[in-house]
């Protein structure tokens, strides 16, 4: 039986303010874009863009975003856009946050509740997810369903069940967060459980679990996201050059284990977004 393609997700910047950890890290609008396209060019399907403003501070603006896509777009990439509804670490509240769904984006995040999140507090409350679900319904752009702890996977079957979220639900377990869901097997596999059995999964993990976790997921039938957002090395003390290179080895790594690669077309099926 021929496995099912894995869809890499490449996770190219992160929403919070750069604090030096690598020169790498792309944080203009520009480069933001360029990114996005090496990630596209090293074999990722989908792309996770956070937006940052010329001086590299974490905005919600669509215009900003529209500057992101626009390049993108202009690039000749078909890349799957992932557009974040985060708070760029508390910068970006209310409506705010999901103003880019007007873009018509094919995918956006969906983060299912709050957590510590290191020394801040990430708030997702319920009646702000409920806004952000009519907001998805309203421009037709697909939800994919950050998971940071076990909890959040449970709110987003009770936003199903209030008819806010649609099956097939797609998840991307984040895990490894000071404050959520630790990185191990055993985590995973408890979340995974928790699933319905139409639902889509993802994994991503922050730091040195990001590999470890990418492997795991190509094993277990997940998908699979990478990037610079997630974790800056390539390996211990050694900086990644960007976001193709990590990406690169998850290609690399699914060859290698006979997991075939999803093209931006086959992602595209497997995501149910056509």
């Amino acid at each position: 039986m021929t496995a099912t393609p894995v869809v890499v997700q490449a996770a190219v910047t992160g929403g919070t303010s750069p604090d030096g950890a690598s020169p790498n890290l792309p944080l203009t609008p520009a480069s933001i874009a360029d990114a996005a396209v090496e990630a596209w060019r090293a074999g990722a399907a989908v792309v996770h863009i956070h937006a940052r403003t010329a001086e590299g501070v974490p905005t919600g603006s669509a215009e900003t975003f529209r500057m992101i896509v626009d390049r993108i777009r202009a690039a000749g990439s078909d890349v799957i856009l992932n557009l974040s509804t985060g708070s760029g670490g508390n910068r970006i509240e209310g409506a705010d946050r999901y103003s880019c769904l007007d873009l018509g984006p094919e995918m956006g995040s969906f983060d299912c509740g709050s957590l510590n999140f290191g020394d801040r507090i990430f708030a997702n409350s319920p009646s702000f997810l409920r806004d952000l679900a009519a907001a998805f319904e309203r421009t037709g752009v697909v939800p994919e369903i950050e998971c940071f702890d076990t909890g959040h996977v449970i709110d987003a079957l009770r936003l199903r069940d209030e008819g806010l979220l649609a099956d097939p639900l797609r998840f991307q377990f984040v895990l490894g967060v000071q404050g959520g869901a630790p990185a191990t097997l055993d985590q995973v596999l408890h979340m995974r459980g928790l699933l319905p059995q139409d639902a889509i999964w993802s994994l991503c993990a922050l730091g040195r679990a990001q590999l470890t976790m990418n492997a795991f997921s190509l094993l277990a039938g997940g998908h699979v996201r990478t990037g610079l957002e997630d974790n800056v090395y390539y390996r211990r003390g050694e900086l990644a050059t960007g976001n193709g290179q990590l990406v690169e080895r998850v290609v690399r790594l699914a060859k290698d284990l006979d997991r075939p690669v999803a093209t931006t077309g086959d992602a595209r099926e497997i995501l149910q977004l056509e």
